[in-house]
């Protein structure tokens, strides 16, 4: 694949929560209460029908740069066995979800057809953060 532009800005990060059936569904669940709980970020609403480059239902969580470091290494530890595609937001969709995404768990398919190469700026969604955590991040809770 060709290098893109090393000078692209990570402006945001995404991870996509996926889940297939009832059982999953619920691990899901209560994995967001608990991202909700702990961190500072944008929780996407449910997605049961499959959108934009998506093969199974999912959820979105949005978060700035500076969450990383506490919420993708938590995620990696608590994801209960769920598959969660991470990437950045640098305003090259395409590369962003197939050549700079992290997998946790099971490398899932993607259609990066129906991604554009570049957007603008202005068309980056801000993270709007929509949590109230009330938990450290550090704390051990069982869902």
């Amino acid at each position: 694949m060709p290098m893109t532009d090393p000078e692209l800005p990570i402006v945001s990060w995404h991870a996509h929560v996926y889940f297939d059936g009832a059982e999953q569904r619920a691990r899901a669940a209560a994995l967001r209460e608990m991202i909700a709980r702990r961190f500072a970020v944008q929780l996407g609403r449910w997605h049961e029908v499959l959108v934009g480059p998506h093969t199974r239902p999912m959820y979105q969580v949005a978060f700035d740069v500076a969450v990383f470091a506490r919420f993708v290494p938590w995620l990696a530890l608590h994801r209960d066995g769920l598959d969660v595609l991470v990437h950045p937001n640098t305003l090259a969709p395409r590369a962003d979800h197939v050549q700079h995404a992290l997998w946790l768990g099971q490398r899932l398919a993607v259609k990066p057809e129906t991604l554009p190469e570049r957007i603008s700026a202005e068309q980056e969604d801000p993270v709007r953060v929509n949590t109230q955590p009330d938990l450290g991040a550090g704390q051990a809770q069982q869902p």
